[in-house]
């Protein structure tokens, strides 16, 4: 039998009900031995319960048709267990169930309508069938019904439990009407099974009841469930209440509103949404200074406003728009603060080091203040990851007293994010720079463009080319966003745009913008930003008191040579951040007592360092390089091997890029072609099966910069020769032996600094960067400069070249 076939009681309407109750008899006492069973889901069946049922005519007409004839409409009605499958069998019922009456069969349709009376509780000794429909042979347990003073008392409590809860429930009384109407209150059999029948409580308790054969326990079991009825609705009660209640106090609130409204009309002081928006736009624009064009467009809007219906979705778009266009601070501007030791004051508080950064930017501020105000332009703040680029955009906008605004265009695909939707698409809105206008209230805020490197392009449009217009001096003057189909001026606007590499910047748009590098930190300047800025920023977010937690420079060196060795500061920043958490720990177990971290401490808040004193690879064919990346400048050994002499071959492994594995093979064939001038054997290459490595060979490496350094390698395999002291070079060259100038040397000198390298071979051409280096970071440091590879020759080997 399907779950499908399962009875679930169901109410006929009131009147056909009561027409049917009025038929009802108390059958007989005499009870057969063998039921029809039939299945029922959710509640058991009880004892003395009239209950009107609707059932599937085609499933259950022959099994009503065999009760009615074999046992006189006397039917067995058995809850099913919960966990039962979808065909049923004699496992699926609980043991226990109620033999009813049937009444009044009539049909409806598929449907048929009985009304059935439980008469008394059966137990299933066994089943006849295994399969529907069930017969079962069954017996009829006896009541045990204790002590009658007992049984009265508890027959009393019930009887006022049942009471309680019907003022709860106005339903409950019409079922105590109809329960006296064929029951006397005193007889505890009825009593007990009623008011189990007329909670609410879940299956298995009913079922637990209609086990239940000793009618004092039955009474103890049917109060417990009449309580928790009563604390149920109680609970129901209280909730309705409070929904009644405001919902009352809101239709209250509504009723007044209308009636002041009315009031207001018969006084002649109202004003409808229509009219009153209107003002607000109006009152909004006598408070700016926009162009006539821009005066034209909202006088038509507003007009066009007027006559459109306020249900209407072109009344919906045009007070959008309204609002916006009046949002724009048009002529609104705020007054530069043209202080340039002011502005050298607020840099130097908010960053340490990046003396040449300041330097560029104290000296755009001075044009400004020696024009008397500050135009709009477009820098471009160039480096690694953590190294202060949003920063210092933050501290030119307070240097120059201006409201700023940022906002990320990296991984942007949408031109309209830029230029605005155009008015006919749902949900449009003005492009990101209108936002910033209407955010920050002035016309010459400082806006920032972080990551524009990083810039996408879809087919919704490439952003990159829509900057084009914004980020263009002579242009942005009359910037054109979509959705205003007007023109606006960005000519005040100071734009900062950061990035950690040009390569993906396009290169129109880089032309635009004046460039300024933020090369890396070497580790003092790491220590005195961890000192002045870090430490201090972590200790006030965590709450605990400068003088309870401290830690010394030499623990901070500790940690930026040893666990922090990036550009940036950011992860320099994440592990001071980790000693304060576990401060915190330590002062909740110790009960609060002062810490000082030293460098003895370091291991034990940090572990073991990820960076150990790295000493440049040595020996026979390898040289150490230098490298630029995102990251920052970074070093690079290179090796080279003979493999056998059986054939000549150049073999090169490292995840190299094409440009890198030409640099390789130019230096190869530079090398080989000219092996007697470095006192190489001329015979050497022609025979040598040469194996060229650039270990970590998970990192792809490429650019243009290592042909001096693969070279070098080759001839220090050739001669037999290594060099004997710490060096490191860059460099690219060419097949006749000019070194060509690379970029990047600030990021490769910092990095050399870093790794313990103070003699370095650069290329001649690049003698203007290194003269374009900060005193601390030249103090101490070699510089050998080559135009022809046979001067990097002498500088390596000391030797001289023929």
């Amino acid at each position: 039998m399907e779950n499908d076939e399962l009875i679930t009681p169901e109410f006929v309407s009131e009147g056909e009900e009561e027409k049917q109750a009025s038929s009802l008899v108390i059958p007989h006492q005499i009870m057969p031995e063998n039921l029809v069973i039939m299945p029922v889901t959710g509640r058991p069946f009880m004892p003395f319960q009239a209950q009107p049922l609707i059932v599937s005519q085609d499933k259950w007409q022959p099994t009503i048709e065999k009760a009615i004839n074999d046992n006189n409409g006397l039917v067995g009605f058995v809850l099913v267990r919960p966990d039962a499958g979808e065909k049923l069998g004699p496992e699926s019922f609980y043991g226990t169930g109620c033999v009813a009456q049937i009444h009044n069969v009539m049909a409806d349709g598929e449907k048929l309508q009985l009304m059935t009376q439980g008469i008394r509780r059966f137990k299933i000794d066994d089943f006849m069938t295994g399969e529907a429909p069930f017969h079962a042979r069954v017996s009829y347990p006896v009541e045990s019904k204790g002590d009658p003073e007992k049984l009265r008392a508890y027959s009393v409590a019930v009887i006022k439990a049942i009471r309680e809860i019907i003022p709860l429930n106005p339903l409950y009384g019409e079922e105590v009407k109809n329960f006296v109407t064929r029951f006397s209150p005193n007889d505890a059999s009825p009593l007990s099974d009623f008011g189990a029948s007329i909670t609410t409580a879940p299956g298995a308790d009913i079922q637990d009841i209609l086990e239940t054969t000793s009618l004092m326990d039955r009474m103890k079991k049917v109060l417990v469930l009449l309580k928790k009825e009563h604390e149920a609705l109680k609970l129901q009660s209280e909730i309705s209440q409070e929904v009644n209640k405001s919902l009352s106090e809101n239709q209250r609130k509504f009723f007044l509103r209308e009636q002041l409204r009315v009031i207001q009309k018969e006084l002649g002081i109202a004003k409808d949404d229509r009219t009153a928006d209107i003002e607000q736009f109006e009152e909004r624009l006598t408070k700016l200074d926009p162009p006539d064009h821009v005066l034209e467009r909202v006088a038509s809007e507003i007009e066009k406003m007027q006559i459109l219906e306020k249900g209407s979705p072109e009344y919906a778009v045009s007070r959008n728009y309204l609002d916006w266009i009046t949002s724009v601070p048009w002529g609104v501007t705020s007054e530069d603060k043209l202080d340039i030791k002011r502005a050298r004051k607020v840099l130097d508080r908010d960053h340490s080091g990046l003396t040449d950064v300041k330097d560029r930017i104290i000296e755009f501020l001075a044009v400004g203040v020696y024009k008397k105000e500050v135009s709009g332009s477009i820098m471009l703040l160039v480096g690694p990851p953590g190294v202060g680029k949003t920063s210092i955009g933050k501290s030119i906008a307070e240097a120059l007293g201006r409201k700023f605004y940022r906002f990320s265009v990296g991984g942007m695909r949408d031109e309209a994010e830029i230029k605005g939707h155009r008015r006919t698409y749902i949900g449009a809105l003005p492009g990101k720079f209108v936002q910033a206008l209407k955010e920050t209230g002035v016309s010459n805020p400082v806006i920032m463009l972080d990551e524009i490197d990083k810039v996408g392009a879809s087919y919704q449009g490439d952003p990159a080319s829509a900057l084009l217009e914004a980020l263009d001096p002579e242009q942005n003057s009359e910037f054109l966003d979509h959705y205003f189909d007007l023109r606006l001026d960005l000519s005040k606007v100071l734009f900062i745009c950061t990035a950690n590499q040009l390569d993906t910047i396009a290169q129109p748009l880089l032309d635009r913008m004046d460039m300024t590098r933020l090369s890396g930190y070497i580790t003092a300047e790491k220590v005195e930003i961890a000192r002045k800025h870090l430490w201090p920023r972590l200790i006030e977010r965590s709450g605990i008191p400068r003088k309870q937690l401290s830690i010394t420079p030499a623990a901070i060196r500790t940690i930026a040579d040893g666990y922090a060795r990036e550009a940036g500061v950011r992860n320099l920043e994440k592990q001071m951040n980790r000693i304060v958490r576990k401060a915190v720990v330590g002062f909740l177990s110790d009960g609060g007592k002062p810490i000082s971290v030293g460098i003895k401490d370091i291991p034990e808040y940090l572990g073991p360092p990820i960076f150990r004193k790295e000493r440049p690879m040595e020996g026979v064919g390898i040289v150490t390089g230098l490298a630029w990346t995102s990251m920052g400048g970074a070093t690079l050994s290179v090796e080279a091997t003979k493999i056998h002499e059986l054939s000549k071959g150049f073999k090169l492994t490292g995840q190299l890029g094409d440009v890198m594995k030409e640099s390789a093979e130019i230096a190869y064939s530079y090398v080989s072609s000219n092996a007697g001038a470095f006192g190489v054997a001329p015979t050497y290459f022609d025979s040598a099966f040469i194996h060229l490595h650039v270990p970590e060979g998970a990192t792809p490496k490429d650019g243009p910069s290592a042909g001096v350094t693969m070279a070098t390698v080759l001839i220090s395999l050739a001669l037999g020769k290594k060099i004997d002291r710490p060096l490191a070079m860059t460099g690219e060259i060419t097949l006749t032996g000019k070194v060509l100038p690379v970029g990047g040397i600030r990021e490769k000198v910092i990095a050399a600094r870093r790794n313990g390298l103070r003699e370095l071979v650069l290329p001649d051409e690049n003698r203007r960067d290194v003269d374009e280096l900060p005193d601390y970071i030249r103090e101490g440091m070699t510089f050998h400069f080559a135009k022809v590879y046979k001067d990097v020759f002498k500088v390596v080997f000391g030797g001289k070249a023929r």
